[in-house]
Parts: C-alpha cells; structure tokens; sequence
C-alpha cells in the first residue's frame, strides 16, 4: 500500500469480458489521487484441474483463500480510513495476519503480506490502538530483506519502515531509531523523482528527521560521522538546515581528530567551514560563527602540519571577526581563538608582541568568562600556557607563578570527563618543571610527574594529548635530572622522547622539535641514543617533506626548522666522535641530501625491479607520474582550491608509499628508496677517493671514503666552526676589493687566506691522501664541502711557499685534480647513468643582450660563443644560439636536445629563495626549478660561463641548492660552475684554454668524453695564470664525474 488505504477505484465488469483479453495482460487505470494516476495490470487465465494433479489444485485454492483472505482485509482497512471505527481496523488485522499464517518463509507473497499486516497494525499504534511498534518494526524490515534493489515495491517498504522507526524514536527516544530513517531516506529519495507522489510524502518526513539528527549529541565514530555525512547529503544547497548539517558534521571531525589524529578529518573539517562561512555571508546572524570555527580548524592544521598559510589565514579570520564585534559578550570566542594564534606565532617566529597581545586578549576573554561558564576552563589554561611561554622568554618569574595558579584555576573548574582535563593537568605539570628548575622545590616535580603519569594511564594509546604526556614527563625527567644527577631520570627522560617522537597521530613538526630536544639532550649529557635521535629527527623530516608538493614549499617546510639547520653536520660530527664512521658517513648524505632525494625519489631507475615484478614496477611508475603532475610551484590564492590540491596530493603520496612498501617485500628490495646505506653510498668514490668537510659546533674534521679499505678520519684541530663562518666572510670581502683591482695589482688578501686554507684544511687531508692511501700524483679527489665550508674556496688551497732551492712548493691542484660534488648519492647517480651514452650534439647558448632593465650587457659574450663554436670538433652536432633566439624556450628546448651546452649570460643566485636563482634570457629567464622539471638521462656535460652558478642557500647552506646541482640532477654529469661574479672580459681565455684541452688529443672517430673536465680544467687555470688574475681562475669549479 503506497498511499494511505484509499479507495482508488471500484471495477466491474464480466468473466467474458475479462477472458476476451486471452493469454494477454492488460491494463486498467483509475482517476488521479494526489495528482497521481493510478493503474493496474491484470491478465486472465482458466484452470482445469485434471487426474494425478491434486496437489496443484490445492496450491491454487490456497492462492485463491490468500486473494480473498488479502481483499477483504484491504476493503476492511479502507473502510477504517473512512470511519476511524476501531472494529473494522481490527477485521482488517486479522485477515492480513490469517494471509501471513499461509505465506511461510519463501513464500512468493510473503513479502506482501508482511507489509499489509505491518501498515494495519501500524495504523492502529498511531492511533493508540495497539502497542506493538517492535513487532510493526520487525514486519517492515523483514518485508524490507524481501525485496531487494530494483524490486518495484522497495521504495514502499523504505518509506513506511521510516515511519515506524520515527514513531519509535519518539516513543523511546533511542538515537538509533532516528539515525536508520536518516540512512532509508537517502536511499528513498535516490528512487523516487522529482514531482512524484512518493517523494512528496518522503520530503514532508525529511525535514523533521534531519531537524531531530541535529539535536542529538556529537558522536565522532565512524558510524556517527557517516551519519554527519549522509545527513548533509539529505540537505543539498538551498536547504535551510544545509548550514546546520555542516556544523554538526564539523563539529563530530574534530572530535574525532583530537582523538585520533587523522589530516583527513581536519581536511574535511575546514572544507566543511569554508562552506559555512560561504552560505552566511556578513550580516548573517551566524557569520560570526562561521569565521571563529573555521580560523580554528585552521589553527588545529597548523599545528600538526605546520603550514603558515594556514595560521596567516587564522590570524586574518580572527581579526576580521573582532572587526564585527568591536566590543561586548560576543567577543569571548574570537578573543581566545586570536590568542591561541598568536601564540602559535611567538613559538614560531618569537616575536614578543605576539605573546603580549596574546596575553592581553586572554585576560579579556576572562572578563566575558565569569565563574561558571562553561569555557572559562579553557580561557584559564589559555592564559597560563602563555605566561608560561614569555616567561620561557623573558625570565619573567611572576609570570610561572602567575600560570600555575590559573593552571590549578582551569583544573578546578573542569570535571574528570571532561575532553580536556588531561591536557590541563600536562600544562600544569609543564609550568611545575619549570618551576622545579629555577627553584629546586621536589614537591613542583613530583607533583609534574604524578600529573603526567596519571594522564598516560587514562588516555587512550592514539590519543593526540599522549603525546604531550609523553613530553611533559620527558621534561619533569631532564630537569630533575640537571639537578639531582641521578642517571635514571635521564633514561626516563629519553625513553619518553623516543615515545613521542614516535607517537604516530601527532603531526610531524612538534615530532621534529621533540627528536631535535632529543638531540640537544642527549649531546648535553654525552648519553649513547644521540645517534637515535639524529636518525629519528631525519626520519621524521623526511617524510614531514614528502607531504609537499613543489620543491619551493619542502625547502619552505624544511627552513621553519631554523633551530635545527647544523644538524646534518652534527650528526656527522657525532658518528665519528662516536667512532662510527660509516655512521656518520650515513647521516651527513641523509640530512644535506634531502630536497635532492626527495625531488629524484619519482626519477628512480626500475630496470630491476621490471624484471622482478612488471606489475609493481608500472603501478610505481603511474604513481610517479601523477605525483610529479600535481607539482606546483607557485602558491595559489584561492586557499580552498589549494587545500583541495594538497589533499589530493597527500592521497597520492599515500597511494604511492603503499606501492614502496609492496616493493620493499619483494627480494632484493628491501631498501627501495630508504636512504642509501655507506655500503651503497662508497660507489661514489670508485674513480677517486671522497672528501667529506664536516663543519660543526662539536669539532671540524674530515671522512675520506677510499676507493677501497676503510674510511679515514682526519682531524681539523686548528680550525673551528666560528674560524670558518670569519674565514668566509674575509674570502667575501677579498673577492670584492679584488674585483676593482688591476689584473697586474698581487692579491694579497686572497693569498694570505688561501694559505690559511691549506695550512689548517687541506694540508692534514693532503698528508692521509699521500702517506696513507698512497694516492698518485694527479689522481681524481671529490670535494664533498658542508656548512661553512661550501663558502669557501678549496680547491683554490695554496701554501705559497718556496723551498730552500727556489722550488714552489706545489698547491692542491698542482697534487690532484679537484672536483666538488653536492653528495655522495649525486656523484654516484651521475655515475650510473654514464652507461645512457648517446651520440654527442654540441650547443652554445649565449645572451649578452637581456631584455631592457633585466641586467646590463656582457660585450664579450658573442666572441665567447664564436669561440666556442670554432673549438669544438668538426665531427660533432653543433648549434649555436645567440640573440634575440635564447630565449627562455630556445634554451631549454636546446637543453633537452643536446648532450653537451655551453652557456654564456647572466646568472643570478637567489640566496633567499635558491629555486629562483637563475640564467637570464631575452624574454624570461629559466630559473632552476625550470632545469629541475627537465629529466635528460642523455645529457653529459654543461659549461656554465655564467656569475654564481654553484653558491649555496643562506636558509639551508647544507642543501647546496644551486645552479650547477640543478644541471646535474637534471640529468648532466659533469658540470663547470662559478663560485661568484664572473668577469667575461677574462672569462673567455679560461674558456678557450679549457676546451683546447678537453679537445686536444681527439682523434677521428673518438667520443667526446665530459669525464675530462676536471682536468681539463686544472690545465686551463694553470695555462692563463699570466692573463687571469686570482680571483678569476678560481672562480670555476668541476661538479660531478
């Protein structure tokens, strides 16, 4: 029964006439109820019962019992409609139930006759008939089971299963009674369209069921979010309950996030805000609202992701919503939501007029908080945490005084169930430590420690706030421990950073800053993890990075650890103080290596794994592409279309981490792209040892690795970590006064550095390099410079000095042939790619001429090109492109097609933002991130002719992101940069010296070979010392093989 037991129609007409139709069916309509037309199918047919069918003839009486028995309980129901007289209701129960009694289960009418007798009886509960809802329940849902998806009366089943749920629901109020009829209507409604009779009885329930729904309490279960879900889906834009469903499901997301942690329940959360805040524009009366959760969902992100986009756009949020409500009650909410982003920002940036007006705007919000209200709590621990943090900064000790009696304040007025008791009793335990350090009292400590310990004990395994359990004890531990000395409490405190460090719903960047304090401790006190704690610190912002989508934001992400930009290097120098070179080795390529690694990790090689499994190897290889896709490099203003992107790339990270651990299961995989070990990474040194500079606080000291035997230590006594940063800023200075010199005027500045450079650097690795590994005379070494080092000059080391027979005595390069390499994995992907060997095709690019206003004009660029040109041999491919043609799209596309380039124009080093470092054009330049998206397996060698082409990064020096690594990553092997400003007057006659050499001894029918350069090189500087002054000769490196 779809409608409500009216009589539609009455049919009269004879057995002649209905058997006229024969075998046929055919149809009857009736005139229109509710603007419905009604019809029915009929189709007549004679029986004849014969011997020896008995049986069938009983079937067929029991269907006609069940016809009559199913008519007259429907005429009895109709009757009912129309005279609401009890009696008839009552027949008509008794013959749907006398129906039932003959159609058992499997019965092809059974499904009918559960739905007559169910609708019956569900008449009479409304009309407080019958009490029987739980026995109505279960006749429809039955009747439900019976008729699956696409049977035609499914939709009628739903609709009157719906209808005994909600009666039920308002009889008993079960949440579980409302939350069904949620999930029936939008399977409802899916069936029927829009203007019929169904839907418009569906839609008079919809509103009231979505109305109930959202009175009911937040449940962040799975079950309770889907049901957030379908009931937004049940308001489509236009409702008016579409805002509320927003804010109910939001609301149920982070709950569930602070409980578990998951980006994808914050992604959603803000998506749902920005919705909300896009259907209440200012002036509505939930505007205010709107901005205030959302700037929080905001906030929440910042935290775990560490994005500043998102605590910018929180800050501009909160400020908007104090514009609306310049003053008066309303203001509590955006006051505390305000604070609590400025306070995010003074951890961050330590500006203290954030903490101070952090600190102002808590103590209003208190005023609109009186005792009693529900978020003074909340406000209390607000102020305190932040009192807490000036005082961190500025030793103000009234302040810690101050925060714990508000800590003490917010614990009081908060009951033990409440969601946030546990992170206030770890705030409270964080301000007792603290306390404990200047003051000594045991009482503040072991107050500390019983506060965390009983939050450990009581929240759950992947709680979010275990986390900050784990870190509060960890500092009860440490700071007892720096008093009272007691090596148990240093373990303790250990222990729990290695527990947070590795508790895996918090996000990355507070993980981070645990392993670096981690670290620090663990140095301060000589204790056996440091190396744990450097290699989980690596870990951790590895895959902290892998989050980002361009290279601009990971080296973004990677520079907000300002505090942590020596640990590469101090990881190196505790391996080896540790007397674990391999180690060290292992850590130092890890933590300078990984912007490299993380932008080559979609280039890997698959070779193997093809052979192993075709399969994996294609599944990796889509994902790589997709991944390598959805690169951006610019930052868009659109935040919700950005967010959008940053979802979806994190699912596809997530997808392709997933393929990585498959691979990882196959044999011989197990280390697919995890970071390579010393056993993988001494490849680097097969043609010629490598020399890793390690410049840090602890000690400065270098690691040969060999092309065979074990790796050598050597100690750098006379130089320290504040001589190199002072050597460097002098080798600055010098160059500058030098380049307004005379090319006749000595250098006596450079000259006195360059011995100092010898003296206290290169000497004591000259000595293992001659003595010890017996190296030949004019042997390939690799310069592998970090920190402070990568600024200064070593190849150029010179003793200056003549012997007592008049003998020079020789510099470096007079000793070897110097190259540099960014890292060892560098050197060694550029060696294994040396076996894509193609024909060579030789292009010079040259622009000497950029545009108007873009840089001024290099006149000796054209002969320098003409030059190069004429050097080159007959044999070879050659192009050359000058002018108005080098353009940005000209030089790459030559870039692509050639295997050998020289370029000739103005570099440009950006030493703020280095992937903006660039070679300037006539139109456009091509910066690195340019040459970054070029894969050119087939390219061999770059001569860059161009100013600052191989200089580092200010923000992250240890990255060595620059022109000259690009070209390498890109795909060439070996690579001539420049250290700094080139003079192109001069620069030609090292151009011309070093390709006579790489060319000199090439005979018809020889292959041009870039491993030459280096040489090539070093002849070239030593052939010109008479025409190139100092600082021009040592301006050109060799970078690679």
């Amino acid at each position: 029964m779809l409608g409500n037991g009216e009589v539609v129609g009455k049919l009269e007409t004879s057995w002649d006439a209905l058997l006229d139709h024969g075998n046929e069916p055919f149809d009857i309509s009736f005139p229109p109820i509710h603007g419905v037309h009604s019809s029915l199918t009929l189709k007549a047919a004679v029986l004849h019962p014969c011997d020896n069918h008995d049986g069938a003839v009983l079937d067929s009486i029991v269907e006609c019992e069940i016809a009559r028995e199913t008519d007259a309980g429907h005429e009895r129901f109709a009757t009912y409609v129309t005279s609401k007289t009890v009696s008839h209701l009552n027949d008509a129960v008794q013959h749907f139930q006398l129906v039932l009694d003959q159609c058992p289960i499997g019965h092809p009418d059974r499904a009918g006759a559960l739905a007559n007798l169910a609708r019956a009886r569900l008449e009479g509960y409304v009309q407080n008939d019958l009490q029987d809802i739980d026995y109505i329940t279960s006749l429809f849902r039955e009747a439900l089971a019976l008729r699956p998806e696409g049977h035609p009366d499914r939709p009628s089943s739903i609709y009157h299963l719906i209808k005994a749920l909600i009666l039920r629901y308002d009889y008993r109020h079960a949440a579980a009674d409302i939350c069904e009829p949620v999930q029936l209507y939008y399977e409802l409604l899916s069936f029927c369209p829009e203007g019929s009779y169904l839907r418009s009885i569906a839609a008079d329930g919809v509103d009231d069921v979505i109305c109930q729904c959202n009175e009911l309490s937040i449940d962040a279960s799975d079950e309770g979010i889907h049901l957030r879900r379908v009931v937004l889906k049940l308001c489509p834009l236009g409702n008016e309950h579409r805002l509320e469903a927003l804010n109910q499901l939001t609301r149920a997301l982070i709950t569930r996030f602070e409980q578990h942690g998951s980006i994808d329940d914050l992604d959603e959360c803000i998506e749902g805000h920005r919705e909300a805040v896009s259907l209440c524009s200012e002036g509505h009366s939930e505007h205010h609202f709107c901005l205030n959760q959302l700037a929080m969902s905001l906030w929440y992100r910042f935290n775990h992701q560490g994005n500043y986009h998102d605590l910018d756009e929180d800050i501009s949020l909160c400020e908007e919503a104090m514009h609306l409500f310049p003053v008066g009650r309303k203001r509590h909410v955006t006051l505390d939501n305000l604070g609590a982003a400025l306070v995010a920002r003074f951890k961050r940036r330590g500006d203290v007029n954030d903490i101070n007006r952090a600190i102002s705007l808590f103590r209003e919000a208190l005023t609109l908080r009186p005792p009693g209200n529900p978020y003074r709590a909340t406000t209390l621990n607000n102020l305190a945490r932040a009192l807490t943090f000036r005082c961190d900064k500025l030793n103000v000790h009234q302040d810690l005084n101050e925060a714990i009696d508000l800590h003490r304040d917010s614990l009081r007025s908060t009951r033990l169930d409440d969601p946030y008791h546990y992170r206030y009793l770890n705030n409270l335990s964080s301000a007792l430590s603290s306390r404990f350090t200047q003051t000594q009292k045991n009482e503040d400590v072991e107050e500390a420690i019983r506060l965390c310990q009983e939050s450990l004990k009581a929240l759950p395994s992947l709680h979010l706030d275990k986390y900050f359990s784990y870190m509060r004890l960890q500092e009860a531990y440490l700071s007892r421990y720096r008093v009272q000395r007691m090596s148990a409490d240093l373990s303790l405190a250990v222990e729990n950073f290695r527990m947070a460090s590795r508790h895996p719903t918090q996000g990355f960047p507070d993980r981070i800053l645990t392993a670096w304090n981690w670290i620090v401790a663990a140095e301060q006190h000589s204790h056996p993890s440091a190396l744990e704690a450097y290699t989980t610190f690596f870990d951790l912002l590895d895959r902290h990075l892998a989050t980002r989508s361009s290279a601009i934001s990971r080296r973004e992400a990677a520079a907000a650890f300002q505090y942590a930009r020596s640990v590469p290097v101090d990881a190196g120098s505790c391996g080896i103080r540790r007397c674990n070179l391999e180690k060290a080795v292992e850590l130092v390529e890890q933590g300078r290596g990984q912007q490299w690694s993380l932008a080559s990790r979609l280039r890997t090689p698959l070779e193997d794994l093809e052979s192993e499994n075709l399969n994996l190897a294609h599944r990796f290889s889509e994902l790589s592409k997709c991944l390598s896709g959805a690169h951006g490099s610019t930052v868009s203003t659109d935040r919700a279309a950005a967010d959008r992107a940053e979802t979806q790339y994190r699912k596809l990270t997530e997808q392709w981490g997933a393929v990585v651990a498959d691979i990882r299961n196959l044999k011989g995989f197990l280390r697919f792209l995890l970071p390579p070990s010393y056993k993988e990474l001494r490849a680097a040194a097969r043609h010629g040892p490598v020399i890793i500079l390690v410049a840090s606080q602890y000690s400065c000291s270098a690691i040969i690795v060999p092309t065979s035997r074990e790796l050598h230590h050597v100690p750098l006594p006379s130089i320290t970590l504040t001589d190199l940063k002072n050597l460097k800023d002098r080798f600055a200075r010098a160059i500058r006064h030098a380049s307004i010199m005379g090319p006749k005027v000595p250098r006596n500045d450079l000259i006195v550095l360059l011995r100092t450079v010898w003296d206290n650097i290169m000497l004591p690795i000259v000595n293992v390099l001659q003595h010890d590994l017996k190296l030949k005379l004019q042997s390939r070494i690799w310069l592998c410079p970090t920190a402070a080092f990568t600024s200064i000059p070593l190849h150029a080391a010179h003793p200056f000095q003549t012997n007592a027979d008049r003998s020079k005595e020789p510099c470096l390069e007079d000793l070897y042939i110097c190259s540099y390499t960014p890292t060892l994995s560098a050197l060694a992907r550029s060696r294994q790619m040396m076996k894509q060997r193609v024909p060579p095709s030789f292009v010079a690019i040259g622009q000497g001429q950029p545009g108007a206003g873009k840089s001024k004009e290099l006149l000796a660029v054209d002969s320098e090109i003409e030059l190069v040109r004429k050097l080159v041999p007959a044999t070879t491919i050659r192009t050359t492109i000058s002018g108005d043609a080098a353009t940005r799209a000209g030089a790459l596309q030559a870039l692509e097609e050639n295997t050998w380039v020289h370029l000739a124009c103005h570099g440009k080093q950006d030493r703020e933002q280095p992937y903006n470092s660039h070679f300037v054009m006539k139109d456009e330049p091509i910066t690195l991130l340019d040459i970054m998206e070029k894969d050119i397996p087939h390219a061999e060698f770059a001569f860059l002719s161009a100013c600052h082409t191989a200089v580092g990064d200010e923000e992250t020096p240890d990255e060595v992101i620059h022109l000259a690594a690009g070209l390498q990553f890109s795909g060439f092997k070996s690579v001539i940069g420049t250290l700094w400003e080139v003079d192109d007057a001069v620069a030609k006659h090292v151009v011309k010296a070093f390709y006579e050499n790489m060319f000199k001894d090439l005979k018809d029918g020889n292959v041009m070979d870039c491993t030459k350069a280096a040489w090539a090189l070093n002849r070239a500087t030593h052939s010109v010392k008479t025409k190139v002054p100092l600082e021009q000769r040592m301006v050109f490196i060799h970078v690679g093989v």
